[in-house]
Order: structure tokens, then sequence, then C-alpha cells
């Protein structure tokens, strides 16, 4: 055990920018950050977080976050967990996905292998763990619709699998926002496909957000969240915000519900505009909107 703490502790960065690990760009430093890529050397990294008595903050790909301008105390653990297994079987094909596994590289593995019923999830940023961690989905369709089950750890290092239905998906969360529950691995209900057809669907997917979404700056996705009925991004385009800009974070042009790191923003920047568009839109609607974008750290 004494080798596996030197081995974990050769691994640790000291002071670590968070700007460098999530999709905005933006974020102080972590006081200690590592990068775990087995089960083991998570339940590793946990536990020298608690010889420390650090606090323990998780995080997949970065794409949905916004670090604050202090960064984050303690211990940050990235989860690099990538295996995967593919299991075929009459009706269907079970794919077992750890929870560091990109997006992007999971479709195209996928459409290579002639697995259909991801295209439509192809684009989204980040890692497989964060889009079960808030049930992430786009053009019809949520993870929570291809998901058989998901084994997850406690901050115990107890590992214990959730049924579809235990997850709690619902629009933008899952019972992973409530609980302090690692995601580990996913498993996957997918189908048999041609690759010519699913190669097909997932351009055109691809096509669509790229037209539609600002990809050529820096942000965290989709700021705002749908309500019911309500279009978000409509409303905050009626107030012609459109290109309103708060420091280095800026309204994307191309997408009203995009704030964008423009030119080198900051935290404050980003949270000075989300409150600047939420009572615009209160002001104008009456209706209070809210961010999609997990806010971690000190300001």
């Amino acid at each position: 055990m004494l080798k596996q703490n030197i081995k974990i502790e050769e691994k640790v960065i000291f002071d670590e920018p968070m700007k460098n690990h999530t999709s905005f760009k933006i974020g102080g430093p972590a006081d200690f950050f590592i990068k775990v890529q087995t089960i083991e050397e998570l339940k590793t990294a946990i536990k020298y977080g608690k010889e420390k008595s650090l606090p323990i903050t998780i995080i997949g790909n970065g794409s949905n976050l916004l670090v604050l301008d202090k960064g984050i105390r303690g211990l940050v653990i990235k989860i690099n967990i990538e295996e995967i297994e593919i299991q075929g079987f009459k009706d269907y094909i079970q794919v077992t996905v750890g929870s560091g596994y990109k997006i992007m590289p999971l479709a195209i593995k996928l459409m290579n292998q002639e697995i259909s019923g991801f295209e439509e999830l192809a684009g989204i940023p980040g890692t497989i763990g964060g889009a079960i961690y808030m049930n992430a989905g786009a053009y019809g369709k949520e993870i929570k619709d291809i998901v058989i089950s998901t084994k997850c750890m406690d901050l115990d290092g107890n590992i214990f699998e959730l049924s579809n239905k235990e997850q709690e998906f619902s629009y933008r969360s899952s019972i992973f926002n409530k609980k302090s529950y690692i995601i580990l691995e996913t498993t996957l209900k997918l189908e048999y496909g041609k690759k010519q057809e699913i190669q097909e669907k997932m351009n055109e997917y691809l096509a669509s957000r790229k037209e539609k979404q600002p990809l050529e700056y820096p942000s965290a996705g989709s700021s705002f969240k749908r309500q019911e009925g309500i279009i978000t991004a409509k409303l905050i385009d009626e107030c012609e915000l459109k290109g309103y800009q708060i420091g280095g974070a800026r309204i994307s042009e191309k997408h009203a519900g995009f704030i964008v790191n423009y030119k080198n923003a900051t935290a404050k920047d980003v949270l000075n505009l989300i409150k600047y568009v939420k009572d615009k839109v209160y002001e104008k609607f009456g209706i209070k909107i809210e961010e999609e974008i997990k806010i971690i750290g000190e300001e």
C-alpha cells in the first residue's frame, strides 16, 4: 500500500489551473489535482485526500463546468476511466463503457462497428460520465433512453450498481446531482445498424450543430435550461441580448442560449452576464430562467 501511496503522490499536481481542464477555458487553480485511469487509482486518490483531510471534488471532461476565479480548495480528481466492452445479443447490443470515455470517439467507434442508437448524441462535448450526470440530450434523444445501468462508487470506496430507474433521470439532471456518487461505468442498450446509414445520420446532426452553435469559441455548452413550453434562447434573443458582452464573456450572436469566452473571460464576467440575462428576461417576460452550467470553486 505504501508503494501505491508513493505512486499517487508522484501523480499529484499542485496549484493546477482549472482553465486547462474545462471547455470554457476559465478557472483558478486546484490546490491538489490528479488524473485517475482505473478504479484502483481512484480509490487510492480518495484515500490520499482523506488522509490529508482535503475536500474532494470529482470532475470529468469539464465541458459543463464553470470554475470560479479563486479555484478549488482541496483535491480535484479527474476521471479518465476509458475501458469498453461490447457484447452482441440476438436483438440488441450491450456496450459497457468507462465514465471517462469521450462521447465523440465513442460515437465513431460504435459507427465503425455498425452499432446504432448513439448518433444523436455524437456531437455532445464531454464524457459518458458527464452525460449520465446531467442526462445529456440532443435531437430528441437523452442518454437515459439507452442506459441499462451504471456502476458507481461512494466516497467510502463502496461499489454498487444503479438501474436506469434508480438513477432518477429528469431534464438535465439525475441522482448524481443530489448524491456524492462517483460514476465509474455505464451499460448502454444499442442496436445493430449499417455503417453508411449511421455515418449519414451523424454527419447530419454534426452539421446542424456546427451551423447553429458557436463551436468556434470556448463555452460550457448551452448556458440556460429550457423550461416546459418555453425556448429560453428565444426569450434571450427577444431581449436583444445577442452579442451583449461583459468583460470577455459574450452572448453568442449565433445562438442566444450560449455564453462564450470571447476574449480571456473571467468566471466573474460569466457570473455577471448570467445575472444580467436573468434580470432582463424576468423584467421583460416575468419568467425566471436558470443556468444549466454547473458552478464550482471560490469567487
